[in-house]
């Protein structure tokens, strides 16, 4: 008997970077986002704002491990400002759709400025 060898699986190309998006980072209502450990920043570094999300709290949901408390800051992204006065806004959600929600709110308001 020959063993047939099965056509091995073609390495599937992630989905996430939006046409027209050079980054290739996941984007969120045309957006980047760019994660790094429990932290998520939401924006691009070339404007002038940018939403610093820290993750503080997870939660285990169906298995599956979750955020649950979630501070969110509206900051400028000139390296000159020190970083203390940085931060334009801050406030704290429970979990991450709704500190997406407010992200987007502040960035949207503070760009259109």
């Amino acid at each position: 008997m020959s063993e047939q060898k099965k056509p091995s699986p073609k390495a599937a190309k992630p989905k996430s970077a939006a046409k027209g998006d050079p980054s290739g980072f996941p984007t969120y209502k045309g957006k980047p986002l760019v994660r790094s450990g429990d932290t998520i920043y939401y924006g691009s570094m070339k404007d002038k704002y940018v939403i610093k999300m820290d993750i503080k709290s997870k939660k285990t949901v169906g298995g599956l491990e979750v955020a649950d408390k979630v501070t969110v800051q509206l900051m400028y992204t000139d390296p000159e400002i020190r970083s203390r006065k940085q931060i334009v806004k801050t406030s704290e959600k429970d979990g991450l759709y709704l500190a997406l929600d407010i992200a987007e709110a502040w960035l949207s308001r503070a760009l259109a400025e």
